[in-house]
């Protein structure tokens, strides 16, 4: 059986890995926006598209339709 102090120890090993692998995802994200922003691309339009593309379609659509809603609420659509 293993010990306390041995299962503790593996938890915070593999949660340092974690992190370091993490910490090397992130650099590699950098660098795909910065290639992004080369090309010519607007990386806020683009982590939109992102954190839109991971909703379901029907969340996206209400989503859309209330800022629709608000906008015109508020009048900031031109006339």
């Amino acid at each position: 059986m293993e010990s306390v102090e041995n299962k503790l120890n593996n938890l915070v090993q593999h949660i340092e890995a974690l992190e370091e692998e993490k910490a090397n995802i992130a650099l590699e994200l950098k660098a795909v926006y910065d290639e992004a922003k080369l090309d010519g691309f607007d990386v806020k339009i683009l982590r939109q598209i992102i954190r839109l593309r991971k909703m379901e379609p029907k969340e996206r659509d209400e989503q859309q339709s209330l800022l629709h809603s608000y906008m015109q609420a508020l009048g900031m659509y031109s006339k």
